[in-house]
């Protein structure tokens, strides 16, 4: 039995040949306009970080009553690998690490496994602690920061500004997350001299309960009418740090305003967060991240536009800064790319017409684009991006 000949086949075949070249090529060229473009490759991280704080507690008392708990719900799931823990006075911290074998679509059902299993513990930790705080969002990058500043505008200010801009930037395509950096938050701060208490007779316990109960919040009941009920609501919160300086303390058979006996002020995190600076002043960074497969340059463009009409409205004196921009290097990266590969083809076509002769080296000429262009459709049907690593290899 004679065996297929598939160059037979071609030479007699020639018409149809050169259709499935013509649509090879097409695909390839539509693919590659396509694809996802980002600077690095997506990476999965395979760990959960379990955080707990128990205030005024000792790290023994912490590795007792916390983290052996959140250990033993964890070990439940039996689909860790190892689980670390670390117990601090007032901090427990457990890391658990995913199997090897486990694919990443199935990480998600594991890390909501652990969110479950913990979770229904929270009622049995000891009375005070805050938490558990899970954190397995870790291959979040943040390709394009901006940095909201301008002068004699404090935090409060700005974060105003920024979670508005926000708002907007959210709807722009392809925008996975916003991350403020550097952003402090407002707190009214209470200062209370422990000789000036003692010199009045004001105890400090007496001080905290009054300005607790003054400003908790409630039910107070309600009442029916004919057509809905009316909820109750007791007036008297702080609104203001007046109200607050003028509050008053009631100790025995005497009363004292608070301002008279504390320095109330609005203040910020003391101890300061992590700050940011941009050209010598004082800013809020905002972090864009980009969707799984998206297109970074076209993230970039979109983004540019938007900041360009946020920056009309912005008060006189406030700027929005571009910090960071990665679309301008995967831009850099990928016509490094086209250049290279142009280099690389027309080396192969010289070195193969010299030493293949002229109709052979078209034969290379030809293969060399449809290689390409087959490569190009297969990295689209398979969602797979251009990244710094894949155009090292392609090149």
């Amino acid at each position: 039995m004679r065996r297929f000949n598939l160059s037979e086949w071609a030479l007699a075949n020639r018409p149809l040949v050169f259709y499935m070249m013509l649509v090879l090529a097409l695909v390839g060229a539509w693919s590659y306009t396509r694809l996802g473009q980002s600077e690095d490759p997506p990476f999965t991280f395979r760990a959960m970080v379990i955080r707990t704080v128990w205030p005024g507690a000792s790290a023994d008392e912490v590795a007792r009553e916390v983290t052996d708990r959140i250990e033993k719900e964890v070990m439940e799931t039996g689909r860790y690998e190892r689980v670390v823990s670390y117990s601090r006075p007032g901090v427990s911290m457990v890391i658990v690490f995913s199997r090897e074998y486990l694919m990443t679509r199935d990480l998600p059902q594991l890390w909501y496994d652990i969110r479950k299993k913990v979770g229904d513990i929270r009622g049995t930790l000891p009375e005070g602690t805050v938490g558990p705080f899970f954190d397995d969002e870790f291959g979040d990058t943040y390709g394009n920061i901006y940095a909201l500043s301008g002068d004699n505008y404090d935090y409060a200010t700005l974060k105003n500004y920024a979670e508005r801009i926000e708002l907007k930037l959210r709807r722009v395509p392809n925008v996975a997350k916003i991350e403020f950096i550097g952003l402090q938050d407002e707190k009214i701060w209470i200062d209370l001299a422990n000789a000036k208490l003692a010199t009045l007779g004001v105890p400090l316990p007496a001080v905290q309960q009054a300005l607790r109960e003054q400003n908790a919040v409630s039910p107070a009941g309600f009442f029916e009418t004919t057509g809905e009920r009316v909820r109750v609501r007791v007036t008297g919160g702080f609104s203001s740090v007046q109200e607050i300086r003028d509050f008053p303390i009631r100790v025995g058979d005497r009363t004292f305003r608070l301002g008279d006996i504390a320095e109330v002020r609005r203040g910020y995190d003391d101890p300061a967060a992590p700050r940011m600076r941009f050209m010598s002043q004082d800013a809020v960074g905002i972090a864009v991240s980009m969707k799984p497969n998206g297109d970074i340059l076209k993230l970039g463009d979109a983004l540019d536009a938007e900041v360009a009409r946020i920056q009309k409205h912005l008060p006189v004196g406030m700027t929005l800064d571009r910090v960071a921009d990665q679309p301008q290097a995967v831009r850099d990266s990928i016509g490094e790319f086209v250049r290279a590969l142009a280099e690389a083809v027309a080396i192969v076509l010289l070195v193969s017409f010299f030493s293949l002769g002229v109709r052979t080296g078209l034969v290379v000429a030809v293969s060399i684009p449809l290689v390409l262009a087959m490569t190009f459709a297969v990295m689209h049907y398979f969602n797979i991006g251009l990244h710094k690593i894949s155009l090292g290899a392609l090149v």
